[in-house]
């Protein structure tokens, strides 16, 4: 049999979900405090939703200032009129969830990720190394991460050759979404009163990874989550899903369900982005919840700065007052977010200084 992180026999929760089991296994099951009916989830917010008008140039003015509120009041807003094309979007959802419908089971495991280093490339379910007493909560979510740039890290004979343009999908909607991500650096920048090259150079060459998630039914979508709270490790998180819905955001202590909106691109601010804006703009923290009935599926591309690269807040932003978080080494934040677990923002908040 073959094991998954932390030597655990892999199962995969698809599996047991086709096994129509009227309980969840323990693994699976949260702890009171973080279960989904713990807060009442009836804020009534939504997260902002914000026309890029293909970024034409005589719409960036305002463009900057909504933006900025957007990323001080939430850390996450939807985009439309992006630039992408709406079919590659619908395509790269399509093509995940053929894979994980259509192909066998013993297919998609030829494709496991490697159990003994954590973010490595394939096919898995578990995203935390096991800690002394294993009291790792599993979440309610297989997946497939695809190593996409630098092009050095690009290996499509990695990824699933069926559906037959799966690989030649992913290939082009990392393309895409590294331009966007990027505009999107230079305008977040830019709303700052910083150079719009800024955030961008902080990071330096982006790591992008894409990871299409599938959160099968759940028979106890109370006592589980298909993805614990946390805020994302790098800089900036594109996600598209599809129209189940599940996606939360932590608001003034109060979970926001983000509606899924037809056709836009959810961007999510991660903690390197809080560093380099010395606060200024906050990481958001956000989960996802299961449900009795509907599989679902998001995709979201992380872009990331290299393992070698140190953050620390912007000298321009900090003049005269202090920085609020001590320089990191980016490798490092990685693996003590893999082994502590995320829990929230608990890895940015050790950085914090004073």
């Amino acid at each position: 049999m073959e094991m998954e992180v932390g030597g655990e026999p892999m199962v995969r929760v698809q599996a047991i979900a086709e096994a129509k089991l009227s309980q969840v296994p323990p693994q699976y099951i949260q702890p009171p405090h973080n279960r989904p009916n713990h807060h009442s989830s009836t804020a009534t917010a939504t997260i902002p939703t914000i026309d890029l008008f293909e970024f034409n140039p005589t719409h960036l003015p305002s463009l900057r200032s909504t933006i900025a509120q957007a990323c001080t009041d939430y850390g996450a807003f939807h985009v439309t009129n992006h630039g992408v094309p709406t079919k590659l979007l619908r395509q790269i959802k399509t093509t995940g969830l053929t894979f994980f419908n259509q192909s066998s089971i013993d297919d998609k495991l030829s494709y496991s990720c490697d159990p003994h280093s954590f973010a490595s490339q394939g096919y898995g379910s578990r995203m935390l190394l096991s800690d002394e007493n294993d009291t790792v909560v599993l979440d309610w979510r297989d997946y497939f991460d695809h190593h996409t740039f630098p092009l050095s890290r690009r290996d499509p004979s990695r990824w699933p050759h069926f559906p037959e343009n799966y690989r030649e999908t992913v290939a082009s909607y990392s393309d895409e979404m590294k331009g966007l991500a990027q505009k999107l650096m230079g305008l977040i920048s830019e709303s700052l009163g910083l150079r719009g090259s800024y955030i961008e150079e902080a990071v330096g060459e982006l790591y992008q990874n894409i990871t299409i998630s599938y959160y099968p039914p759940c028979p106890q979508p109370d006592l589980t989550l298909g993805l614990q709270p946390h805020s994302d490790m790098g800089a900036i998180t594109l996600l598209i899903q599809d129209d189940v819905g599940g996606l939360e955001v932590l608001k003034d202590d109060q979970w926001i369900t983000v509606d899924p909106l037809s056709d836009a691109i959810l961007v999510i601010l991660a903690d390197q982005t809080e560093i380099i804006t010395n606060g200024k703009y906050r990481s958001a923290v956000h989960r996802a919840v299961t449900n009795a009935t509907q599989a679902r599926l998001s995709v979201a591309t992380f872009h990331d700065p290299a393992k070698a690269v140190k953050i620390s807040p912007s000298s321009e932003l900090v003049k005269g007052a202090s920085p609020r978080y001590r320089e990191v080494v980016y490798g490092d934040y990685v693996s003590s977010w893999y082994t502590k677990g995320p829990d929230g923002k608990r890895n940015i908040d050790s950085l914090l200084l004073n």
